[in-house]
């Protein structure tokens, strides 16, 4: 058997636009394994929903370009598949959870008529069953009048009720792989915390959940595994506790400083100086550079590989290589 659900290697996805042509994601690669929940972290526009849609093939073709690279599901390369093949995989055997519901969900039907037809295409039973399972789990969701609400149209709800809509379709197949794009972004507090309830119910069952998000209290609370992503490239990779309690890239470092605390005794918030740098215009070397406060000459000039830092931790950056080369030479 597989050890990894699902293995990523080497992607680049590019976009071409009036500005030319860009890299959305570059030499990517990781891995998901069963049962377990992966954290996908970074700031907006770094390649986090440009790699879930990849894994799913629904990069928009033009401008988007899956350039090169591998997925492999249970084996199998799923950039190679079918597109018969791979609308069978989509939902049964992988699901997403989109970040804008509104979106993803037809304004043309009914969220009943939606959320039964994709359990007929799916699991071949009769239509009053598809629709005992479809109220059952807007209930799950926390969804009041479940039964009435199989009759609206999205636009009838709130962009909450149609968020927790998108999980309950995205749950309720009971796929191997959930890819969950800032699933609870609409939602508050309250309702957050039981959908991420029934999120780890579905960890229990051996579901692997690749998790996006913004918020670290999330990826704290949530992952085994956590990825950082900046302007396209993964900067570091490692499991929760050794991101949080020791952090290579001076990326995730400044990230973990700004996050808001209960006491700060009166002091601002650290941030990050300057700005995510424009996909059409990344600088050379580490893209990373113009805002390090440790980059010297080396950054500008080459890309950094990952370098092994301890098991499963990984960081895309020259300091790593220079520690290590002090250290040898101080022995």
């Amino acid at each position: 058997m597989q050890r990894n659900l699902l293995e990523i290697k080497d992607l680049n996805v590019t976009f071409t636009t009036d500005e030319g042509t860009f890299n959305a994601v570059e030499n990517v690669s990781f891995h998901v394994g069963r049962g377990e929940i992966v954290g996908l972290v970074g700031e907006s526009g770094c390649g986090k929903s440009v790699t879930a849609l990849s894994i799913l093939r629904l990069i928009p073709s033009p401008p988007g370009r899956i350039e090169r690279g591998n997925i492999f599901f249970k084996g199998k390369d799923l950039l190679k598949m079918s597109f018969g093949d791979m609308r069978r995989f989509r939902g049964r055997a992988i699901s997403m959870i989109f970040q804008e519901p509104v979106a993803a969900l037809s304004p043309l039907h009914r969220i009943g008529q939606q959320m039964k037809e994709v359990l007929i295409l799916h699991k071949k039973i009769s239509k009053e069953k598809a629709k005992q399972i479809s109220i059952e789990w807007l209930e799950k969701v926390k969804i009041p009048d479940a039964k009435e609400k199989m009759v609206a149209y999205p636009h009838q709800l709130s962009g909450g009720m149609q968020q927790r809509v998108m999980i309950a379709m995205a749950l309720m197949l009971d796929p191997d792989l959930i890819i969950a794009d800032e699933p609870t972004t609409a939602l508050d507090v309250t309702v957050q915390a039981q959908v991420f309830e029934l999120i780890l119910e579905m960890k229990q069952k051996h579901t692997s959940i690749l998790l996006i998000t913004h918020d670290m209290g999330v990826i704290w609370e949530m992952c085994d595994r956590v990825l950082v992503m900046y302007a396209a490239r993964i900067a570091e990779e490692a499991n929760r506790n050794d991101i949080f309690s020791n952090p290579a890239h001076p990326y995730t470092q400044g990230l973990l400083k700004s996050i808001p605390k209960l006491s700060t005794d009166g002091k601002r918030l650290k941030t990050i100086n300057g700005h995510v740098p424009s996909p059409t215009n990344y600088p050379s070397g580490c893209h990373f550079r113009d805002r390090c406060p440790f980059a010297f000459d080396r950054c500008r000039e080459e890309e950094p590989p990952l370098f092994d830092i301890a098991k499963e931790h990984m960081a895309a950056c020259f300091l790593i290589q220079q520690r290590e080369l002090l250290n040898k030479s101080g022995e």
